[in-house]
């Protein structure tokens, strides 16, 4: 490496127009990434990274907001970087717009094709490395209540413990979920196994009264509803 060459990692460093608060001013939190408004919080890199480039590591390393989420304090901490106050924040940020989500329902979205489901977890889900099963937990006018990973491994008839898919909706009282999976491949097309879980979980759902709308499999930028192709789910 050049030793004249200045290693980015403040946020000062950007150009204007690039700097997430800058941003955030001008244009709405809704128009930034994720990693943007990590950086937000962050304020400050490390050597050699900027704080957006944390906020993806940070994101890519826990499988995003999500994992972020069900990280632990210590996990959170332990990050290069990161540290007690930093990680307080982030947790404490998090921890607000789950109460936000709880105190006010109608601004929850509500799922009413495949493709506003996807849309909920396909950009954040398609650069996963593992498959990752997820289960967005809806009530009954089909606004989402959560999303919770349930499993990270290899999605197969033989791994998957169906209970695990519904305990979540049990908790939370949900009256419909649907499943959704990733394939690190960037090929969305459902395997044998894939059809072999959704018809294993349509049959638990049907026992406990909780609608399976879909079974999802997410790909890079594209995605394969199950429904829709009628795997699984037909007779």
């Amino acid at each position: 490496m050049n030793a004249s060459v200045k290693p980015v990692y403040r946020i000062t460093d950007l150009a204007a127009d690039e700097r997430p608060r800058e941003r955030l001013g001008k244009l709405g939190p809704q128009a930034l990434s994720s990693a943007e408004l990590l950086a937000i919080l962050l304020r400050v890199g490390v050597t050699g990274e900027n704080a957006v480039q944390v906020g993806q590591r940070l994101l890519q390393k826990f499988g995003g907001l999500t994992g972020l989420h069900r990280a632990t304090f210590d996990e959170m901490r332990a990050q290069h970087g990161i540290g007690e106050a930093k990680a307080a924040q982030i947790k404490a940020a998090i921890e607000l717009g789950r109460r936000l989500m709880l105190e006010a329902p109608e601004e929850r979205p509500a799922i009413n094709s495949p493709a506003e489901a996807a849309a909920l977890v396909q950009y954040e889900m398609s650069g996963l490395e593992q498959e990752h099963l997820r289960v967005i937990l809806l009530d009954t006018r089909n606004r989402v209540l959560d999303i919770v990973e349930i499993y990270r491994g290899s999605v197969n008839s033989s791994q998957v413990h169906i209970g695990e898919v519904f305990k979540p909706a049990i908790r939370r009282n949900a009256t419909a979920i649907i499943v959704i999976h990733n394939h690190p491949s960037g090929d969305p097309t459902p395997s044998p196994d894939d059809v072999a879980v959704t018809r294993a979980i349509l049959q638990a759902g049907k026992l406990l009264d909780i609608d399976v709308l879909d079974h999802m499999v997410i790909g890079q930028g594209r995605w394969v509803s199950l429904k829709e192709r009628g795997l699984g789910f037909s007779g």
